[in-house]
């Protein structure tokens, strides 16, 4: 497939898709390797952001994704009475961050960083798809893991995690600490969500 044409094929997929397109599954449907597939959608973000239209070709780490441009926020919005996404409490944004910079991270992990119960913080960000299960750690009790969505990417205006500031992390060294309370938190009962809420100053 000509090149010109695979862009064509690439915006036509992206319009259509209304969310992000990873790139393997562009490659598999247009047979044709990943690497052109990238190649061209970056020709036409470029193309987008030259020529300041009114939508934007946007990278989330291996996908891509078509959005409207933020220029032309305040006119979607008005038009299409959309709400903005509800602001992130301090307690939800301190959790966030953890799991952005230590992802896959568990409930405990999030805890023995912040000092305090995340029960509600984690539940708040499920809900708001700003992050996902990703699994379960191999420790008693098997706790869940959690790792960021592409929602957060485009909320914090990001094409991949490498753009993450940097910060100076906490060692874990093997873990030791994270999986004992990964193992005690599953033997001992769970608050209230109303003492959670409260712990955390919600």
């Amino acid at each position: 497939m000509e090149f010109e044409q695979l862009k064509r094929a690439i915006e036509a997929i992206l319009f259509a898709a209304g969310e992000s397109v990873e790139v393997g599954r562009m490659a598999f449907a247009l047979e044709t390797d990943p690497s052109e597939v990238t190649q061209a959608c970056d020709a036409l973000a470029d193309l987008y952001s030259y020529e300041r239209r009114g939508v934007r070709i946007i990278r989330l780490e291996n996908a891509y994704q078509m959005v409207s441009s933020g220029e032309m926020a305040d006119y979607v919005t008005k038009a299409l009475e959309t709400r903005k996404p509800p602001k992130l409490s301090g307690a939800q944004l301190e959790s966030l961050t953890v799991i952005a910079y230590y992802q896959p991270a568990t409930k405990a992990m999030v805890e023995q960083i912040r000092g305090v119960d995340s029960s509600y913080s984690i539940s708040a960000l499920l809900n708001k798809k700003l992050i996902c299960e990703a699994g379960r750690l191999n420790v008693p009790g098997r706790p869940f893991q959690y790792a960021t969505t592409p929602d957060f990417l485009r909320t914090f205006g990001l094409s991949s995690l490498d753009e993450l500031p940097e910060i100076d992390r906490v060692d874990f060294g093997k873990m030791e600490s994270v999986e004992e309370a990964e193992a005690s938190d599953s033997s001992e009962p769970s608050e209230a969500p109303e003492a959670k809420a409260a712990q955390e100053q919600e």
